[in-house]
């Protein structure tokens, strides 16, 4: 308290020094004469005394009224961003041109918000328009591969896939802003939203070959049941495209979702970044597959939804992601 007192005193003395040691020169100047001019000490001394006791009093009042006005200001640095009005009222003709520059600023930047969210929104309807309608001819080529089984086919039908895949991708993440409009959090049976997942990827393990430890998980988890599916495939899809043989396993510890493969791994220098945006690391430059979004629209969706994600991983051995599924009650049925 006492250096948040001092500070403020500083600060003061800075603003006032010009008034301050004018009148200082004042009284200076009137002893000096007073005293040429071999006028008695003692009216002089009294005359001192007196202007420096009123002069107290004003600077102790003037020195309040700035405390006041500058924790007024403290308060308007949280708010400033919201509202405005809450500025000190001016005192004199500069502040108030101030004040009226910071209301232009605040006004310019407001219509500059508004438009950025419009232009946002509109970019989102588009995409969201776009992902709706490309989704018919890729269901209409599927039909059509899946009408005549060739080995072209099946290679032409998991391209068709990934397509899709990054079609969904493009709609999550512009999604992503405003996610918390979009949430249902319910409670739901995991081995139902994990089961939707591995039917999205079925072709996936059988094209390659890789078996699937999951026997069920038994859990109810409260979440939202689109988002924590597109995590979910996600991960699976990761870990089928970096496992060349072997086997991918499902399985829960406590409240944590645990999905492990004994594909390529990730470097040790890798792992601290692979939830960054854009991050491919040495797997994606190394197989050109890696697109730096996944990972990071994972850790993006379940910290909104109160959930968490962490990867452990050996080069050679294989990988595992944990979802920790763990989140406060908040009343939902």
């Amino acid at each position: 308290m006492k250096n948040y007192r001092e500070n403020l005193l500083l600060l003061y003395l800075h603003k006032n020094w010009r008034p301050l040691g004018l009148s200082t020169l004042f009284v200076l100047c009137f002893t000096i004469v007073f005293s040429l001019s071999h006028l008695p000490l003692a009216p002089i001394l009294y005359a001192v005394l007196l202007c420096l006791y009123i002069g107290l009093i004003f600077f102790i009042v003037d020195f309040l009224k700035f405390i006041k006005r500058y924790k007024m200001l403290k308060i308007a640095h949280k708010t400033i961003t919201v509202q405005i009005n809450q500025l000190p009222v001016p005192q004199n003709a500069i502040e108030r041109q101030y004040q009226e520059l910071l209301q232009i600023l605040y006004k310019h930047k407001n219509e500059l918000t508004i438009q950025a969210d419009n232009k946002q929104k509109d970019l989102v309807d588009y995409f969201t328009q776009w992902t709706h309608q490309i989704k018919t001819p890729i269901a209409a080529m599927r039909l059509l591969l899946q009408s005549d089984q060739t080995e072209q086919n099946s290679e032409l039908e998991m391209e068709l896939m990934k397509i899709e895949q990054y079609v969904e991708f493009v709609l999550q993440y512009l999604r992503l802003e405003n996610m918390s409009n979009d949430l249902v959090l319910k409670k739901y049976d995991l081995d139902g939203i994990i089961k939707q997942a591995i039917r999205k990827n079925a072709k996936l393990f059988i094209r390659k070959k890789i078996s699937l430890n999951y026997a069920g998980v038994n859990f109810t988890v409260l979440t939202d049941e689109k988002w924590l599916l597109f995590v979910i495939e996600q991960i699976l899809s990761n870990a089928l495209k970096y496992t060349k043989e072997g086997s991918i396993s499902i399985y829960t510890k406590g409240k944590r979702l645990i999905i492990e493969d004994t594909g390529i791994g990730i470097r040790a220098e890798d792992l601290p970044r692979v939830f960054e945006k854009g991050f491919t690391g040495y797997n994606g430059r190394a197989f050109k597959q890696s697109t730096g979004i996944g990972l990071y629209l994972c850790k993006q969706i379940l910290a909104k939804l109160s959930h968490d994600i962490s990867i452990q991983s050996e080069v050679g051995k294989g990988t595992k992601v944990i979802i920790d599924l763990e989140m406060k009650e908040i009343g939902v049925e």
